[in-house]
């Protein structure tokens, strides 16, 4: 007999990344707060990357590079997470890891190249000659189909559109009554119908004729009606990247901007011509005015992991017109560049190293680990006690932070299972037995040496 599932508690999904808890740099001005926005420590690293952030916001980071360098855990990505975050949802940000440039679908560089352009926005802006106004008469003719008799499919249409100070009847064909029946468009509504491409966009229901609900959608919130005449000129800004624009391009040399919106598939790779097209109707845009480029920041993470090819390749797009603001991580010390037998500081060329800022991490100290830990048990929604919070602290110490971070979930599991809501010393003893940090595996490999393959 299977049980009845509504029984269950429905509880809220809730994800917690590694870095949800940064809301940004946890600056003053250009110094960093001890603890500030979910960073904790870091002090200078982070004050580094407020310059950085002040110089992509003055439009002064052209041709050049970031490098953040130092041990596994102490806070890289979470800094480059940090920037993003103070950059604005405007600013483009795409990361991406050293390993995901060697695809079978794609060649190293047309992935690079992709990321590039994903992390350049275009701010475009285009005035169209538009009918606005809220619904006032609805009348949809229809006909017969050619092949199916008995099915009946929109001739056109006579709408009238109001606005506060003005009032008009129109009659439109097919496609407007397609649009209409399409989006259930009925009396009340207030729409927007551009007078080019008969594209028809249901903005809400008007204040008269919304029915009004203690709880209600953004679909029916009561909307204004508008005011002025009922055919305007209306400014419509769209914000792309370069990729968008690629794709788009690819996709229908004929297609105006706003078909955009519609999607469509997506061309895996895409000509060297289409893009050169791009760029000239960017910067014809932007010398007219009506367009804006937004520089982003492409954010390669484990970049050691690149080849010299790829070097070669970003070495040469960092000197480009429309090339993003370019940051990598690097934990490696003096290794080998990938397809070579040279080594180098973390595994970069030397001649790409001489472009960037670096920007240095150092392992934290105790009591930052245990602030860390702190801010992780608040965003994890785990009760943990003083004595357990001093045992983690101690164990990220003397193993590594990152693993320190990994039991405070298990820890609370076990917590509960035994009937508690707060984590005791007791059950980190536990989780630490059942779960290995990376020397007792070490051990463990050495201790069963012959059983394993080799």
């Amino acid at each position: 007999m299977l049980e009845d599932i509504t029984q269950y508690p429905r509880e809220r999904f809730l994800r917690v990344g590694a870095h949800s808890h940064v809301k940004g740099l946890g600056l003053e001005g250009l110094k960093a707060k001890p603890v500030g926005d979910g960073l904790v420590g870091q002090i200078e690293a982070r004050e580094a990357a407020g310059i950085v952030v002040k110089m992509i916001k003055e439009g002064k980071m052209a041709g050049r590079a970031v490098l953040f360098a130092g041990p596994p855990g102490t806070g890289k990505t979470a800094i480059a997470c940090a920037i993003a975050r103070e950059l604005g949802s405007d600013v483009p940000f795409v990361t991406l890891s050293g390993s995901e440039i060697y695809s079978s679908e794609l060649k190293k560089t047309e992935v690079l190249t992709q990321a590039m352009r994903k992390a350049i926005g275009v701010r475009l802006r285009e005035r169209r000659r538009v009918y606005e106004g809220e619904i006032t008469q609805l009348d949809i003719k229809t006909r017969k189909h050619p092949y199916n008799p008995y099915q009946e499919i929109p001739d056109h249409v006579v709408i009238e559109l109001a606005t506060k100070n003005d009032r008009r009847v129109f009659r439109a064909g097919a496609t407007i009554a397609a649009h209409i029946l399409q989006q259930g468009i009925t009396l009340g509504d207030i729409v927007t119908i551009d007078a080019e491409t008969g594209r028809v966009t249901k903005i809400g229901k008007s204040d008269e004729a919304a029915e009004k609900y203690d709880i209600a959608t953004s679909d029916e919130k009561p909307v204004p009606r508008p005011s002025g005449p009922v055919e305007k000129e209306k400014e419509f800004i769209y914000v792309l990247t370069l990729h968008d624009l690629d794709q788009l391009s690819a996709h229908s040399r004929s297609g105006g901007l706003i078909s955009i919106l519609f999607g469509g598939s997506q061309t895996r790779e895409i000509d060297n011509e289409i893009r050169r097209e791009v760029d000239e109707m960017v910067k014809k845009r932007v010398e007219e005015g009506t367009g804006e480029i937004i520089p982003g920041v492409l954010f390669i993470d484990e970049v050691h992991l690149l080849d010299v090819e790829a070097y070669s390749f970003l070495n040469a797009a960092m000197e480009s017109e429309l090339a993003p603001i370019m940051m990598f991580a690097s934990n490696r010390g003096i290794t080998k560049v990938r397809g070579t037998d040279l080594s180098s500081p973390h595994g970069i060329p030397l001649d790409m190293l001489d472009r960037m800022l670096i920007i240095s991490t150092r392992p934290y100290t105790r009591d930052e680990i245990r602030r860390i830990l702190e801010i992780r048990s608040k965003e994890e929604r785990v009760k943990i006690s003083e004595e357990a919070l001093e045992k983690l602290t101690t164990i990220g110490e003397q193993t590594t932070l990152r693993y320190a971070v990994q039991l405070l979930t298990p820890s609370y599991i076990i917590a509960k299972e035994s009937g508690r809501t707060e984590i005791t010393v007791g059950d980190v003893e536990l989780a630490v037995e059942l779960f290995a940090d990376v020397k007792r595996s070490v051990e463990e490999l050495e201790k069963w040496r012959e059983k394993y393959l080799y």
